[in-house]
This record gives structure tokens, C-alpha cells and sequence, in this order.
């Protein structure tokens, strides 16, 4: 569980213009009960921390009074970055940093603090004025100047500059630190493995010794973030995407954001995350389009992921029963009841993200009956065909099974070595540095610097994956599961079981030695 830093001295941008009411005193209309901002958002996170720190300027810290947790009086910024480091310094779990006047959805926070990202900041773009290589049109100038620039208060944020491509920020700005060509602003949500906490520490430090640089509009997160940039590490970005999140400052505010959280449908968009992301294309198109909603009424009627892996584990066996009969009615219903068995042992997955019950025990069993399930259907087909005189295919079922096993350890063993590879560094600049010249220079050079030899066609086969075709094509080729049991109950309900072998062996080659290419050509890179 992360250990949770609640920020009432993060006004946000628009503070400076004496917009900004402690979260405390906002009441939240039209909610259950009106509660405040504050005691809202400790009712979300009481199951992540019990007692979280809370950071707030001496003059509003009575808001927070008689809440769970610690309460760090602070007098001014410096103090404010101080209280930051002493809480974050010596943590052994993760971090989740929130400004105390967010008004979030549950669901975005369990996204938030699930990544498995070092650091990951919630970043939003806003439709500005751009040029033509796709950057807002702001001045290189400290951030106490780009404000009037970029706009009104939708920005809801303060700007920085993020890289798609990579999917992180490269450079924040300040009162005195200047940031070039934003293109995104920074909501306010922080996560933070506990390995950077001693980072993070160091930079509030040094920041705070610089407070009298920085100006009143500038934010806790912003500063914390700009100091892990700058300090060579690499936050990552997410999206609000079809959730809600807004750091309320006025009464009016309170009332207009509780309106529009209503509009939000969060149980569809916690549906949509449990289905993953990365799925293959036969998984995507013809079974996560309804296997989702399977899932959420087996969680709602109080299914266990396990008790649904148990469902796909008999669907599976009943399929390779059927398949060993080697009739064509058998065949047929061989491969009706292998897809289901494929959709429910998606299903199990989607059950467990949607409903949060995650175990060891569900993990390994998912990951030891897929192979089961595989192997068993494999069996039935060669004994089928053998009933139904086919001729001796066992020879073919060895040779699917052996290559299946090397691509399965292929998989396993390159994960395991890149988990141990550590991350390459980040070049980093000082903070009493105004300008983000000399980094986005550095990262440049950096980027050249990789852009040649097995990284350069590595660099070009990715560029290439964002072209839908190729990308779905580069999905289908390495076999995945999704594939490999549709190759199954297709083939071997219109033919029989030696072209389903003849099928899985040509393809489980050709997934093997493109697998194999791709993971020497990314250990020698």
C-alpha cells in the first residue's frame, strides 16, 4: 500500500490571484451527505493509508483538524518543500502525492497508484494554438510569464513539456525556471516508487534554499516534479481519459465539478480498464468486446477469479474429450467449447481487476492451467485422430508442443533479465539553472546518441507499429494464446487434426524466430 502525502499548501496557478479557499471549507453539493473536498478524498484513500500526512500553511491548518493522520503546520513555500522531504525521505512503500483539493474518482486514483512506472504524474493537453511542428505557441519564458500566455483557468494546471513518444516529461517550469514550448499541463496526482523518495527529499531541499527565486503562483506538485526531472528521473504520464479529476479553489467551483463528475460513468470506465490494453488482435475484436460484461456479472454475483479459472479449466478438458472422439460433430464442438474456454479464462483476469481480488495463488494457477489446458487440447487431437484413422500424428503434436515450450521460455527467461537490467540514466541539470537548454540539449544528444546501429532499426521497427496495420500484424505474429487457440478451433473443425498441427507449427515457428530475432537484436541494443 502507498504511503499517502495530502498537500493543503498547493494552491495551484491561480492562487496568486487570491482564488484559492482551503479544501476543507468547500462543501461538495448534491453528494450524499454534502461533504467537504477533504473529508471525501480521506474516505478514498483510508484503504490505501490510514494515516496519511497532511501538509497545510499554519493559517488554514483548523480545516484539517480532526482528520486520520499527521498534521505538519507550515508558515511559507520553503516550508511547505521542508515538511515534503521529512515526510518522503525514509519511506519504504510508494508514494502517492495529492494536492488536499482534489476531487478525483476512485478509480483514477487505483489506476494511478497500480502503475508500474517509477514515477507517473497525471498530465492533461488543452486545444491551444500551435505551430507547425505540434507545440503550443508560448514564449521560452519562466512560468510567471506564460501564464497570461496559455490562457484562462481550463487549464487547470501549470505547463510543461512533455514527449509522446516516450511517454514522460522532459521538462517543468517555474517562476524562475523556464520551460520550452509546453505542450501539456500537470494536473496534480504524484506517484512515486519508494526507491526515488531519497531523490525527491534532496530536490524539495534544494528547491527550498531557492524559495525566495520562486513565486506564489508556483505549485507543490509542479516543484516536486521539476526537481525529479531535472535530477535525471523519469516521470511518466497518464491521461485523465474518460475519468475525472479537478482541484477545486471556490465554492462555485465545488458545485460546477460535482455536476460534471456526475456525467461520468465510472463503473463503464472501471469495466474498460480491467480488459488490458496489449491484448492480441482476436482477443480484442471477438472476445473483450462482451467478455467484460460476463465478468462483471460474475463479480457481481460474488464469482472468484479462481472459481471462473475452474470454468476454462473443464471448458478446455470438455473440448479435448470432444477432439479425442475424432468425429466431425466432436471436432466441431471441440472447437466451439475451446474458444468459450479461451473467453473464460479472459474473463478470470477481467474478474479480478474489476473486482480487486488479486492473489498468488489466482496468478499461478491463470498461468500454469493456460499450459495445461493447451497441452490437453493437443492430446485430444492425436488421439482423436488416431480413432478416426487419420494416421500417426503424434509426431506432429510433439513438435507444437516442444516449440510452444521454447517460445513459452524465451518469454519467461528475456522478462526475468530485463526485470534485473537497470534502467539506463537520464541526463539531469542543476536547479539553480533557469533555462532547460542544456537538458532538452542532453536529451537530444542522448537520443542521437541511440539512434544508430541495432537501436536505430529497433527505433524504426516501433515508429513503424503506429501504423494500425502493421501493429496489429506484429500482434498476430508472435502467436499469441488468443491466436493460437482460434488456429485450434477453426482448423480443426473444417479439417482435422493434422493440418491443426501442420497450422500450429508453421506459425509457432515463425512466432519463435521472429521472437528470437527481436530479443537478441534488444540484448545487443
Amino acid at each position: 500500500m502507498p504511503r499517502v502525502v495530502l498537500l493543503g499548501s498547493s494552491p495551484g496557478p491561480y492562487a496568486a490571484f487570491g482564488q484559492s479557499t482551503p479544501s476543507a471549507a468547500l462543501t461538495l453539493p448534491a453528494l450524499p451527505g454534502c461533504p467537504t473536498v477533504i473529508g471525501k478524498l480521506h474516505g478514498q484513500i483510508a484503504s490505501l493509508d490510514s494515516a496519511p500526512v497532511t501538509i497545510a500553511r499554519s493559517d488554514d491548518a483548523a480545516a484539517y483538524r480532526g482528520f486520520p493522520g499527521s498534521l505538519v503546520e507550515t508558515s511559507d513555500l520553503a516550508s511547505d518543500l521542508r515538511a515534503v522531504a521529512d515526510a518522503v525521505e525514509h519511506a519504504t512503500e510508494n508514494l502517492l502525492i495529492l494536492p488536499a483539493n482534489s476531487l478525483i474518482h476512485d478509480e483514477l486514483i487505483y489506476q494511478i497508484t497500480k502503475s508500474k512506472r517509477g514515477a507517473l504524474a497525471l498530465i492533461t493537453k488543452e486545444p491551444r494554438e500551435e505551430d507547425e511542428n505540434g507545440d503550443a505557441i508560448v514564449p521560452n519564458v519562466p512560468i510567471d510569464e506564460a501564464l497570461p500566455e496559455i490562457g484562462d483557468r481550463s487549464l487547470e494546471g501549470l505547463p510543461v513539456r512533455v514527449r509522446a513518444g516516450k511517454s514522460r516529461v522532459i521538462s517543468v517550469g517555474s517562476a524562475f525556471h523556464a520551460v520550452t514550448r509546453p505542450n501539456s499541463v500537470l494536473l496534480g496526482p504524484l506517484h512515486l516508487h519508494h526507491k526515488h523518495a531519497v531523490t525527491l527529499a534532496e530536490a524539495a531541499r534544494e528547491l527550498a534554499d531557492m524559495a525566495h527565486l520562486l513565486g506564489p503562483e508556483d505549485d507543490l506538485v509542479q516543484l516536486l516534479v521539476l526537481g525529479l526531472v531535472r535530477r535525471g528521473v523519469s516521470v511518466g504520464i497518464r491521461g485523465r481519459r474518460d475519468l475525472f479529476f479537478r482541484r477545486l479553489n471556490t465554492p462555485e467551483e465545488a458545485a460546477q465539478a460535482v455536476s460534471e463528475m456526475s456525467a461520468f460513468d465510472e463503473d463503464k470506465a472501471r469495466l474498460n480498464n480491467a480488459v488490458k490494453g496489449a491484448d492480441g488482435f482476436f482477443t480484442t475484436y471477438f472476445v473483450s468486446t462482451y467478455s467484460r460484461f460476463i465478468a462483471r456479472w460474475a463479480a457481481r454475483r460474488g464469482l472468484t477469479p479462481n472459481q471462473v479459472t475452474l470454468i476454462s479449466i473443464a471448458l478446455g478438458v470438455a473440448a479435448a474429450a470432444c477432439f479425442a472422439t475424432g468425429a466431425r460433430v466432436g471436432m466441431i464442438a471441440g472447437g466451439i467449447l475451446i474458444y468459450f474456454a479461451f473467453v473464460f479464462d479472459c474473463v478470470d483476469g477481467q474478474v479480478a481487476r474489476y473486482a480487486r481480488k488479486f492473489g498468488v495463488l489466482g496468478a499461478w494457477l491463470d498461468a500454469t492451467f493456460d499450459r495445461f489446458k493447451e497441452y490437453v487440447v493437443f492430446a485430444g487431437l492425436a488421439v482423436g485422430a488416431a480413432v478416426s484413422g487419420v494416421g500417426d500424428v503424434w509426431t506432429l503434436a510433439l513438435v507444437a508442443l516442444g516449440m510452444q515450450s521454447i517460445k513459452h521460455l524465451l518469454d519467461f527467461s528475456f522478462g526475468a533479465a530485463n526485470r534485473r537490467k537497470p534502467p539506463s540514466p537520464l541526463p539531469s541539470i542543476a536547479l539553480s539553472i533557469s533555462p532547460d537548454t542544456e537538458l532538452r540539449a542532453a536529451l537530444e544528444q542522448r537520443k542521437i546518441a541511440r539512434s544508430g546501429g541495432i537501436r536505430g532499426l529497433l527505433k524504426m521497427w516501433t515508429k513503424a507499429g503506429k501504423n494500425k496495420t502493421v501493429y496489429w500484424a506484429r500482434k498476430m505474429i508472435v502467436f499469441p494464446i488468443g491466436e493460437r487457440f482460434a488456429a485450434i478451433a477453426i482448423v480443426s473443425a473444417v479439417f482435422d487434426a493434422r493440418i491443426t498441427f501442420i497450422t500450429l507449427i508453421i506459425w509457432g515457428g515463425l512466432a519463435t524466430a521472429y521472437s528470437l530475432t527481436g530479443r537478441l537484436m534488444r540484448s545487443l541494443a
